[in-house]
């Protein structure tokens, strides 16, 4: 019997249904600790697929899982696969099953559709426990008629379920999904070959070291060039058991219950004992087959690797300002392990390739578990201040450890540290503004938030008080036009860049000109009824004003604390008040600003 389909599926785990073509197979998952694996499962079948029979498939059939008393079930997923583009409708034990993965796959020789299906089962298995599996509603026999013609007719299922139990060694099982097809083709003698990389090993111990396989599609009487190997440590063995031969390993077998007619599908364990010695990180699976298709959707090892595995986690790193101490928390774990890890492990902190402070872990630390602590680190006044901190766990300060671990490639932890000191700051000048009374003044600073600052993203407040600015409270809001009832005031700035720095600035009046409004018509109706100086009063303090008349008679003297010439003729004889007309002034500011006097003359008019 010669076949003439490719095949190419990849199983994975989503959580809801998605389509997908073949893929290499690779890690899918990895479980340490004291851990085991079987498989049950069953073909629908009723005999080994031909160009003639079955005529039918089972749309179910049941497997057993019987673990022991102490066994506790950790992973269960569940996989089926056959004729056509899928059934994604079926049931275990009576419950719904859809897939969380379904893949479709053409072959090269027909054009036939394939499928296979994969879903994680481990709540239902754990709760359902021992007992009998049965799968139903799975019916592919709408495809017999036509997949018979190269006999490819063919459906099954199976359960990869992981145990842990405490009498087992301390083992690392890794899981690798995707499932690769040999496919060789017309004429006979044409051998296909498929090489499968297992990464992520470590072995300790090669005492129940052990390789696992689910595998669709492989026919006892098929054995053209067929081979499955295994190769780690530059040597390679041919794979086979009581059940299974060197030249015919996918043969319908299931080496956990010695079935011999799990037609068309393959559950078969090997011991691979004698073929890995400890310290071994990776292998390959070799398959060569000159005529059966042979589809393998899973493979699990088994390995002794009683070792810890030390990670290390930085967070909340803090340092005041102006200091170059860091204090920062860190976390030690031992997730991914299968044996404690001992107290007094080296954890040794850089920057750059300096060793800046080497401490270590206080207590033993469980398989999955992890311990936390506080280091207080000293920076040299060499580093800057922006700066990577790493962290390497198991590292005594030269770059080795102490511990063999299952992974010695995950030892260290970056974090970006940066010691914040008092921002540095431009010098700021005096602003002058115009008396106006009493040394009060308005003023605009606001462009001083931009000069002051060495760097936009520092923060810039303004206060009226040095406490005020050192405890940040009661900035000033009103910048722009800042009223300073009384000069010279001192504004304090405060530069913030997590730290802070305080600098300050003097506000400072100046009598400025005054400006004299020369037109008076003392008539009181509230309008120019008095001879008006702005920005005299409060101002020049001691100024003398003189009023004459047009023939040089000297009518009234003013002054700060008498009020504005209403055209009041003081000593006058006859009529007090002044006429309308032209009369002159003569102002002394009395200022050593302003050494002469300001003249000019004024109109009244009644």
């Amino acid at each position: 019997m010669i076949k003439k389909i490719t095949l190419l599926l990849f199983i994975g785990f989503l959580l809801s249904p998605f389509l997908f073509f073949g893929q290499n197979i690779s890690l899918y998952t990895q479980i340490n600790g004291r851990y085991d694996f079987t498989f049950i499962g069953n073909t629908l079948n009723p005999s080994e697929n031909t160009n003639f029979s079955p005529t039918f498939l089972y749309t179910q059939s049941s497997a057993t899982l019987n673990l022991g008393v102490n066994d506790r079930i950790e992973r269960a997923y569940l996989y089926w696969a056959g004729s056509g583009p899928g059934d994604t409708d079926i049931k275990l034990n009576g419950v719904d099953m859809s897939p969380d993965l379904l893949s479709n796959v053409v072959g090269t020789a027909n054009e036939f559709t394939y499928f296979s299906a994969f879903k994680d089962i481990t709540t239902f298995v754990q709760t359902t426990g021992n007992g009998t599996y049965t799968l139903s509603e799975f019916d592919l026999n709408s495809y017999v008629p036509t997949y018979i013609s190269n006999a490819t007719q063919f459906a099954g299922w199976a359960i990869l379920v992981v145990y842990e139990n405490p009498s087992l060694t301390l083992n690392q099982l890794n899981i690798y999904q995707g499932l690769e097809a040999l496919s060789p083709n017309l004429p006979l003698g044409i051998i296909d070959t498929m090489t499968i990389q297992l990464n992520n090993l470590y072995l300790i111990s090669n005492t129940g070291a052990k390789i696992g396989f689910i595998a669709w599609e492989g026919d006892r009487f098929i054995q053209v060039s067929e081979r499955l190997s295994f190769a780690a440590n530059g040597t390679t063995n041919v794979l086979s058991n009581t059940l299974n031969p060197s030249d015919n390993a996918f043969n319908g077998t299931n080496t956990e219950t010695n079935s011999t007619n799990l037609y068309n599908m393959d559950l078969d364990v090997y011991s691979i004992e004698n073929y890995i010695v400890p310290g071994t990180t990776s292998a390959t699976v070799s398959l060569q087959s000159g005529q059966d298709y042979v589809m393998l959707n899973t493979v699990v090892t088994k390995l002794n690797s009683q070792l810890p595995d030390a990670t290390i986690v930085l967070e909340n790193p803090n340092s005041t300002c102006n200091s170059r101490e860091v204090t920062i928390d860190f976390t030690v774990s031992n997730l991914n392990s299968t044996e404690v890890l001992q107290a007094n492990t080296p954890i040794t902190f850089y920057v750059g390739t300096e060793a800046i402070a080497t401490t270590y872990t206080q207590n033993i630390i469980p398989i999955g578990g992890s311990e936390n602590g506080t280091i207080t680190l000293t920076i040299p006044n060499a580093i800057p201040l922006n700066f990577t901190l790493t962290v390497n766990v198991d590292d005594t300060g030269n770059g080795t450890g102490i511990r063999p671990e299952l992974i010695e490639i995950n030892n260290s932890f970056q974090i970006e540290i940066e010691l914040t000191v008092s921002p540095t700051f431009n010098n700021l000048n005096s602003i002058t503004s115009c008396n106006l009374g009493l040394t009060r003044g308005i003023f605009d600073f606001s462009g001083y938030a931009t000069l002051v600052s060495t760097n936009p993203t520092h923060l810039i407040s303004f206060h009226e008080t040095y406490n005020d600015a050192v405890q940040n409270i009661n900035p000033i809001v009103n910048s722009s036009n800042y009223d300073a009832l009384t000069t010279p005031k001192e504004i304090f700035v405060r530069i913030d860049n997590g730290c802070f720095s305080v600098t300050s600035f003097q506000l400072l009046t100046e009598n400025c000109p005054p400006v004299v409004y020369n037109a008076v018509s003392p008539n009181g109706d509230g309008s120019n009824d008095t001879f008006f100086i702005d920005g005299l009063r409060d101002i020049f303090v001691n100024f003398e004003l003189l009023i004459y008349n047009r023939w040089g008679k000297h009518l009234w003297t003013g002054n700060n604390n008498k009020p504005d010439w209403d055209g009041y003729v003081e000593n006058g004889v006859g009529s007090t008040l002044a006429p309308a007309g032209t009369y002159y002034y003569i102002l002394y500011l009395n200022d050593p600003n302003y050494h002469e006097p300001l003249t000019g003359y004024l109109y009244i008019n009644r």
